[in-house]
């Protein structure tokens, strides 16, 4: 480059002069798409009510040692002012490394992590197998994909019920197994056939979704790839793990991640299924909120720092989970 040339750049670089600060670039950006901030406007209002105000206040009980004896209430004409004080981190102190930290967060931890990764394996396993099924040029194949997508398009409670019913003591599970001579467990009383019976709904609910999930991502498969690998003389088993599942990366990776994060906080299951009972099987969601409203006194600090806990959870996993997934898709690209 010329002496010339250096002088023109560095005099184009220096009539730019210094970059604006963020006041200033929200500013012109402002200016530049107003529209855009006035259309999420409403949205980020709505958000911040029932989301961000109720997060914050979480957040801020799981600081104090609210209970529903020292918070403000009101007993027919007289109003009681709240006399709960501010601890810190006590709370998540306790939970985590307190003298009953096991009983009451680490077990109920561990059987989380155990309830999530068997429900989203199983999830995933017999979604993919029934979707391979589906996608299969089968007689009555509509009639069977709407057939299989009934129970999760059935309400949860409805579903929950029904199994309660079935599995109770004489129920239709029992008095199958009894006709076959086999043992008929106590399903919602025994710990272990509990957790049984736990994962057993869970996954009843939790496949048609993933099945749909994924029959949609082999469909959008071109067919000229599974052509091209038969005629290299490739098997069923490797046209599946060489055009299947690289074809279905993107699907399965979101779907996963979904089904993790509604798997870990799947309430309506453990808490239809057995209620404030069966202390084995309960989550840490519907734990927190056993501990929030299913005693007394309530422990609503406790309650709050729990979900503060599952929420950090859930957000290093994610990201985590994102960032393996992005090296993965750098390394195989």
């Amino acid at each position: 480059m010329t002496v010339a040339a250096q002088g023109t750049v560095s005099t184009s670089r220096g009539s730019r002069g210094p970059r604006p600060g963020p006041i200033k670039r929200l500013k012109r950006s402002y200016q530049k798409y107003w529209y855009a901030y006035a259309m999420i406007a409403p949205v980020v209002v709505v958000l911040g009510v029932l989301v961000g105000y109720p997060l914050a206040q979480g957040f801020y009980l799981t600081l104090t040692d609210a209970n529903s004896l020292n918070s403000a209430r009101t007993i027919g004409v007289n109003h009681i002012d709240a006399t709960y004080e501010f601890i810190g981190l006590h709370n998540y102190a306790d939970i985590l490394w307190g003298p009953t930290a096991y009983d009451r967060f680490w077990s109920h931890f561990i059987w989380t992590v155990i309830w999530t990764a068997v429900c989203v394996t199983l999830h995933y396993g017999v979604g993919m197998g029934l979707a391979l099924l589906l996608n299969q040029k089968l007689r009555g194949r509509t009639f069977y994909r709407m057939m299989l997508i009934l129970p999760w398009a059935v309400p949860t409670f409805v579903t929950v019920f029904s199994w309660r019913i079935m599995l109770s003591d004489s129920g239709v599970v029992n008095s199958f197994l009894g006709a076959l001579h086999l043992p008929q467990p106590q399903w919602l009383e025994d710990s272990t056939f509990q957790q049984i019976a736990a994962i057993g709904v869970n996954t009843w609910v939790g496949v048609p979704f993933m099945m749909v999930s994924l029959l949609g991502g082999l469909q959008s498969i071109p067919s000229e790839l599974y052509e091209a690998a038969e005629m290299d003389g490739a098997n069923a088993w490797q046209r599946f793990r060489n055009v299947t599942l690289p074809g279905l990366r993107s699907v399965s990776s979101t779907v996963v991640l979904l089904g993790i994060i509604w798997t870990f906080n799947q309430f309506a299951i453990i808490y239809l299924l057995f209620g404030s009972g069966a202390p084995d099987a309960q989550i840490l969601v519907t734990w927190a909120y056993y501990l929030g409203f299913g005693q007394q006194p309530r422990d609503y600090a406790q309650s709050a720092a729990y979900g503060v806990l599952l929420l950090s959870v859930l957000v290093v996993f994610t990201a985590f989970y994102r960032r393996w997934l992005a090296r993965n898709e750098q390394l195989a690209g």
